[in-house]
């Protein structure tokens, strides 16, 4: 919408922020522009100013001012400009806030934070229950036993409890899950060779889950410390040094073997 201007007598004052329903604030006028030297000079005319009048309509002022449209209008031509409403002080910052320079952003995105609606409209992340990933934690037995180590934490059954603790998380739609397996001492060894066993405890987990839940997702964790007598997730030489390539040898066939029962 393009704002209409109105010539005025010099003698009205120049305001800045005018609170009036059609104005924003009176410019001098620029009559002569003169270049000398690649400087550019300005001159303002002496005699009369402009009188910007907005392209909205300042509501709010007009009715503090208590005038009309018209009377605000006929009052800034005759000289007689209204008193600007009282500017707010600007929010104190807290103390010891330091004085720094504005940043040069074009936008300021918190905007787009400011209210739940707006953040629905803008986010760019939304987590619900099918994002989220269940860890496991099963066992050989058939009784579900605490962890020591983690308070309000099981070790699942895996033929009674892991089911039904699966079913549980189904209801409040979380999907996915990843097991951690304890196995027996007696089936670790130095090589962790139980973990690419087809008939452990986390293949045969995996096969009763499927059967009763063909279309949950499930992680295993490709590892080599629930299996091995050293506690490490690596096959460590007697003097102490990690056999990486080896290592990687047995969870390349550990990973292979729970592919091939999903």
């Amino acid at each position: 919408m393009a704002s209409p201007i109105f010539n005025a007598p010099s003698t009205v004052p120049s305001v800045k922020g005018l609170g009036c329903k059609n104005y924003v604030g009176l410019k001098p006028t620029i009559n002569n522009l003169r270049f000398n030297g690649g400087k550019t000079s300005v001159k303002t005319a002496s005699k009369r100013v402009l009188i910007v009048r907005a392209s909205e309509p300042h509501d709010g002022l007009t009715k503090k001012l208590g005038l009309s449209e018209a009377e605000c209008e006929a009052a800034v031509v005759a000289g007689n400009v209204p008193e600007a409403p009282p500017v707010p002080p600007k929010p104190a910052a807290p103390a010891g806030t330091p004085v720094v320079p504005l940043l040069p952003l074009s936008r300021r995105p918190r905007r787009n934070r400011k209210s739940p609606a707006l953040r629905a409209s803008f986010q760019e992340t939304n987590l619900s229950p099918a994002n989220f990933v269940y860890p496991l934690f099963i066992h050989e037995g058939e009784e579900d036993t605490p962890i020591g180590a983690m308070p309000g934490c099981y070790r699942l059954g895996w033929r009674h409890g892991l089911v039904e603790e699966v079913a549980k998380a189904r209801d409040v739609g979380v999907n996915s899950i990843v097991l951690f397996p304890k196995v027996p001492d007696a089936l670790k060894s130095p090589t962790g060779d139980e973990a690419y066993n087809d008939n452990g405890l986390v293949p045969r987990a995996i096969r009763l889950l499927k059967d009763k839940y063909p279309d949950l997702v499930i992680y295993t964790d490709v590892a080599l410390d629930p299996y091995s007598s050293d506690g490490h997730d690596g096959i460590v030489r007697e003097d102490g040094v990690i056999m990486n390539d080896e290592t990687v040898h047995q969870l390349c066939k550990q990973a292979v073997s729970q592919v091939i029962i999903v």
